[in-house]
């Protein structure tokens, strides 16, 4: 355990500092700051000698949290990281994204305010890169197998590392230019500079690993083609099949999907040239939906310098302490304010979008009704309605599954009743051979299930494979709910 006193003399919570608004919204760089080190020894030294620690249980990884908060604490940041990735491939890229249901687990957040366990986490990936404590890990023989595996993104990413590691020959097919799915052209670099992918997929090159750029899977190259070339695939291909909203007025120019947004301003960013990027200077933006897609898409509104921008959430505002009916150590729904919200921007809640209105196609307002509750189902409210200048509409409404074409014809592979890629308790889809991990067979969910998914789903591959491994397996298909003990 850590300091056995530090929780009673260090009671505040202390949070990585953010740059200043008016310079942040300036740049693309990441709005965090590192944490000075003292700070940071005394904020992981709050860590409590609890007994049975629940942080695991709030963690699909099952993160070592108290050991690395111990390790940092005594200064031990080389046994920190080995400890940390020990059952997490990248926690550079969840110390910075994940909304940390550790935290919420936290048997101090019962009566103080939790341990900074993603702040400690991010801190000690950190120093292991500047000094040079990520290494390759090659596989000492290989097996002679080989796998494709299909899509990118934390979960492909996991599930090649992995497999790799214990002498699978990997081959990563991706249909952008450039390897991390969303996390590159979906995440702003705001919250996650690209170096951070970049530098780990250089490491899992040097382990082996082989990466397949602008690839197409399912027109370029064949589903089945693959499955004759490899003896196993796997698919990562994520949810990325946007929800709509069909109300009077869809059709109009500049209403858009959160990510026919994003990914053009990532490129930009990159050091691309775009003729025809979507962009919000000097307009009156309206994004539809609350959540961390909708912040990305007002951060990016703000260095766009738009003239305004207003979020609207269909549903409640959530309560800012934890309510009777998600007791700890549940993951609650509360009110956050991301770095995004701290920058501007009006939040309402309780606004149902009645209609897109606008002039010679173009969009001009968004018409919203209050919200009313109807025997359990969400209606408009008559005589409420009102418009809401907007010259831009994003659609961040979430995500319905993964693309169905290619996967449905040529592996021909079963979807569940939810939109996504059926599989047994072991991955597998309906076609032997074939496995699918993360949001792809699990449906929009959080970073961590995807790392945990993909090293699960891994270990099944090598075990088909194989007949046995000694891959560890976090989670398995089933495991949805994260606030269930």
């Amino acid at each position: 355990m850590a300091d056995p006193r530090g929780f009673l003399k260090v009671r505040e919570r202390e949070t990585q500092p953010r740059r200043p608004v008016p310079v942040r919204i300036m740049d693309w760089k990441e709005v965090y700051e590192a944490q000075e080190k003292g700070v940071l020894k005394a904020q992981a030294g709050r860590c409590m000698d609890c007994g049975v620690p629940f942080c695991h249980q709030g963690c699909p990884l099952g993160n070592l949290i108290p050991e690395w908060n111990d390790l940092t604490w005594r200064d031990k940041g080389e046994e920190a990281i080995e400890r940390l990735h020990a059952t997490n491939n990248f926690p550079e890229f969840t110390g910075r994204l994940c909304p940390a249901p550790c935290e919420a687990s936290c048997v101090l957040g019962i009566n103080q305010p939790p341990v900074t366990i993603k702040q400690v986490e991010v801190s000690i990936i950190d120093e292991a890169f500047e000094n040079g404590w990520v290494t390759p890990l090659p596989p000492t023989r290989l097996t002679g197998k080989t796998v494709a595996v299909v899509g990118s993104g934390p979960a492909g990413l996991a599930v090649a590392q992995q497999l790799t590691r214990v002498g699978h020959t990997v081959a990563v097919y991706e249909r952008d230019d450039k390897i991390g799915g969303l996390l590159r052209y979906g995440i702003p670099d705001f919250k996650m500079e690209k170096e951070q992918i970049d530098r780990r997929v250089e490491q899992m090159k040097a382990e082996g690993t082989r990466f397949r750029t602008g690839v197409a899977v399912g027109t370029d190259v064949t589903w089945e083609q693959l499955r004759r070339r490899y003896d196993s695939v796997v698919v990562a291909t994520g949810a990325t099949v946007p929800r709509d909203l069909p109300i009077p007025g869809r059709e109009l120019a500049g209403v858009h999907f959160a990510m026919d947004y994003l990914v053009p301003s990532n490129r930009v960013v990159a050091g691309e040239s775009l003729d025809d990027q979507i962009h919000a200077k000097d307009k009156h933006v309206v994004i539809l939906g609350g959540g961390d897609t909708g912040a990305d898409c007002l951060g990016t509104a703000h260095r766009h310098q738009a003239a305004s921008v207003t979020t609207l959430a269909i549903g409640q505002q959530p309560p800012v302490e934890r309510g009777g009916h998600q007791p700890w150590p549940t993951f609650p729904t509360l009110f956050e304010v991301a770095s995004a919200h701290e920058e501007g921007g009006e939040r309402s809640y309780l606004a149902s979008t009645v209609e897109f209105v606008g002039e010679n196609g173009q969009v001009t307002g968004v018409k919203v009704a209050e919200t009313e509750f109807v025997d359990g189902r969400r209606l408009p409210k008559a005589g409420t309605e009102r418009i809401i200048p907007a010259d831009l509409v994003l659609l961040s409404l979430g995500f319905t599954g993964p693309e169905p074409s290619g996967i449905l014809e040529q592996v021909r592979a079963e979807f569940d009743g939810r939109g996504n890629v059926a599989r047994d308790g072991y991955y597998m889809t309906s076609t032997e051979g074939v496995f699918v991990a993360g949001d792809a067979g699990r449906g929009q969910s959080l970073i961590v299930w995807a790392i945990a998914e993909g090293r699960a789903c891994a270990a099944a591959v090598d075990k088909f494979l194989m007949g046995s491994t000694i891959l560890p397996a976090p989670v398995g298909p089933s495991d949805r709910a994260m606030t269930v003990l």
